[in-house]
């Protein structure tokens, strides 16, 4: 399936309802994610878009000032975060945070969301 067959009305929504700025980030931060897999499924939880493979792998949050890139498992991709921008001091999870197009980086990010995927292989 090609991935616009593969988003959902609700991500489509959330986003068009994100300033304009933050529109590009997470549009280009949702490409990458249903990019790096065709099993990743886009699902609209907690008021936020999600991505699972045999479990959540990664979401993206938009607040007034940035855009997060999530791992519900982060703590465990710690040593797979080359560039150390993975952040948060909960549990499980950590986040990249984004404020400008240019802090995207494609193959960083899709290395981070095939190991959270393969997190939920174990």
């Amino acid at each position: 399936m090609s991935i616009e067959g593969r988003k959902i009305e609700e991500v489509n929504q959330y986003i068009s309802n994100l300033p304009e700025e933050f529109q590009e980030i997470t549009n280009s931060l949702r490409e990458i994610i249903l990019n790096t897999s065709p099993e990743l499924k886009e699902e609209y939880k907690w008021s936020m878009p999600n991505y699972s493979y045999k479990g959540l792998a990664c979401y993206l949050q938009a607040s007034k000032k940035h855009v997060n890139l999530g791992f519900q498992k982060g703590n465990e991709l710690e040593d797979k975060d080359t560039h150390n921008l993975l952040k948060g001091s909960g549990k499980t999870m950590r986040h990249i945070r984004l404020t400008k197009k240019e802090d995207i980086k494609p193959e960083l990010f899709t290395s981070l969301i095939q190991a959270a995927m393969e997190l939920n292989e174990k």
